[in-house]
């Protein structure tokens, strides 16, 4: 047996082992999780730069991100983050057009290095930790566990960053929260009290109650 293809057995053993662990972890896996494999951090990036294995962010590695819709990726990668904006909307059927992107609710302490990836597209809004925890509720998308704030404190986030959103979205969003048979009035005032929108929901939302 020659040394060249000692060698290339040894790397294909190697890479097998690590596409498994992945695959049996998940299907992503971080850093600190592969280092536990004992494998040379160097032989990992090695499998990287060969296209064998794929970089999903800084510190997460994964075999094929097809095997991931969006929502999978979001809720694997930023499960400590809350949806906001037109993707809570959306998640909700307030709205009917998917937004592109991500806009989620991150801690302001995070590392701003987490959100850069080239896909799917990552908005973070970093907010106070007390902050982002008030409201927070958990909703089923596509099959995913996603946490989400509620109704109530969202309509109050799209008023308070009004200016951030699509007009249009903006709209479509409100007036499908006022027509929500289930909507809570009282919990709506409380959380606009919360965020300091409240003249807002009184000039936006009153008028149609």
């Amino acid at each position: 047996m020659s040394e060249s293809y000692a060698v290339s057995e040894k790397r294909e053993l190697l890479l097998d082992k690590v596409k498994k662990f992945i695959l049996d972890n998940g299907g992503i896996v971080k850093k600190s999780q592969l280092a536990g494999l004992g494998i040379d951090y160097r032989r990992i990036l090695d499998f990287v730069e060969k296209g064998d294995i794929l970089r999903v962010k800084s510190g997460y590695y994964a075999v094929h991100l097809s095997d991931f819709t969006e929502e999978e990726l979001v809720a694997k990668l930023f499960p400590d983050c809350v949806l906001n904006l037109e993707n809570a909307l959306y998640a909700y059927g307030y709205i009917k057009k998917k937004p592109y992107g991500w806009r989620l609710a991150v801690d302001k302490n995070t590392s701003k290095s987490r959100f850069k990836m080239d896909y799917p597209k990552i908005i973070p809004m970093y907010a106070e930790p007390d902050t982002l925890e008030l409201g927070v509720t958990e909703i089923q998308l596509s099959g995913v566990t996603v946490r989400i704030f509620e109704k109530e404190r969202l309509i109050c986030e799209c008023l308070k960053y009004e200016d951030k959103m699509d007009r249009e979205r903006f709209k479509e969003g409100l007036m499908a929260y006022i027509k929500d048979p289930k909507k809570d009035i009282a919990k709506l005032m409380y959380y606009a009290k919360e965020r300091k929108v409240v003249k807002k929901v009184q000039n936006m939302i009153g008028v149609w109650l």
